[in-house]
């Protein structure tokens, strides 16, 4: 599946003109409230017609702006999840289900029934109304429904906004298999890099209406002073890794990457299996000697590769693992008073609570 966006479009003082390409898997529009995620999304549906530009998906055009091509959105068949559940609240979640079922031609329903109603757990929801759902409950009936219309994409926008953190971590797994476990490509737009660093393959990060950067999620999030910056809070680096081992004893995985190995806390993958995990920048410390009785378990060897100076006056320095790059946010008096400069041996303390796989 490939999706062809090239479009220009004017919303009162705001100016989308934004051009991206993208090949299945979980693609991230990523940005800040009020970049143009949501009003890019609304044009791939066909819920708003772009002034400018083509919008295509495997060749075949959805809208044209020169040619006056149009294609309604009951005609993409796409699926379209909110940041509102939206379900039916006189239907029960089965109901609500086999309507989203009733939009899939017969020769060309994809998931079964029983096989979505497996891969989001929703079994034991059946027949009970939406009143009686949590809104983690709610999202996965609504992505249920949105995949037994059998779409041809995928779109899901701020599904987890609305949900508390409890809600948001019980919902994020059941994102990851419907990744792993369906073929259908998904556009996600979020302006969270924990969800995106968990779920896409493909980041474009949108700044005002156009697009900043793009790329696989490793390298975009892996960028000194790069669009993670959206969130400085969040800000750091995405790693890839394999699971070595699971102490079950502790509760911690071990994950193995180029040249070093990290404890993650829990023990939500199985041995073997390939992980991504996002270290925020904030909670890594730097040391010029291999640091002594301390609580954090993940201590990784390197050496300075850049330093760059945030907004905020604080210092960004990545330092390369063993081909792994870790990015740290320090004072510029620690800076100063470490002697820092490209080059230099350092030990990258993390914190093992601040990962997360």
């Amino acid at each position: 599946m490939t999706l062809s966006v090239d479009i220009r479009h004017r919303l009162g003082a705001f100016s989308l003109d934004t051009a991206f390409t993208t090949d299945g898997g979980v693609t991230a529009l990523f940005g800040r409230s009020g970049s143009g995620k949501t009003s890019i999304i609304r044009i791939i549906a066909g819920l708003t017609k772009p002034d400018h530009g083509r919008v295509t998906l495997d060749g075949a055009v959805l809208a044209d702006a020169d040619a006056r091509v149009f294609v309604p959105r009951h005609r993409r068949r796409f699926g379209y999840v909110f940041q509102e559940a939206r379900l039916f609240p006189h239907l029960s979640v089965r109901q609500n289900l086999n309507y989203g079922r009733w939009f899939a031609p017969k020769s060309e329903r994809g998931e079964s029934f029983d096989g979505v109603v497996d891969l989001l757990g929703i079994a034991a929801l059946l027949d009970r109304r939406p009143a009686k759902l949590s809104g983690g409950e709610k999202q996965r009936v609504a992505i249920g429904r949105a995949l037994l219309s059998s779409p041809r994409l995928l779109l899901m926008d701020e599904p987890l906004a609305a949900l508390d953190e409890a809600r948001k971590a019980e919902i994020l797994p059941y994102l990851e298999r419907l990744r792993d476990e369906t073929k259908v490509p998904i556009i996600y737009v979020s302006h969270s890099i924990a969800e995106v660093a968990r779920l896409a393959n493909r980041v474009v990060v949108l700044r005002d209406g156009k697009v900043e950067a793009m790329g696989p999620a490793v390298e975009i999030f892996s960028q000194l002073s790069g669009p993670q910056a959206t969130d400085r809070r969040e800000a750091g680096v995405l790693l890839e890794g394999r699971v070595e081992h699971i102490d079950r004893q502790h509760r911690l995985t071990i994950v193995a990457l180029k040249a070093a190995k990290l404890f993650v806390p829990g023990e939500a993958a199985g041995v073997g299996k390939a992980v991504r995990v996002h270290i925020p920048a904030r909670d890594v410390m730097l040391a010029t000697a291999r640091p002594e009785g301390l609580s954090a378990l993940n201590i990784l060897e390197g050496r300075v590769i850049a330093i760059g100076t945030a907004a905020d006056g604080t210092v960004e320095v990545k330092i390369d693992c063993g081909g792994d790059k870790v990015l740290a946010r320090i004072t510029q008096f620690s800076t100063e008073r470490l002697g820092l400069r490209i080059g230099l041996p350092v030990h990258a303390v993390i914190k093992t609570v601040a990962l997360e796989s």
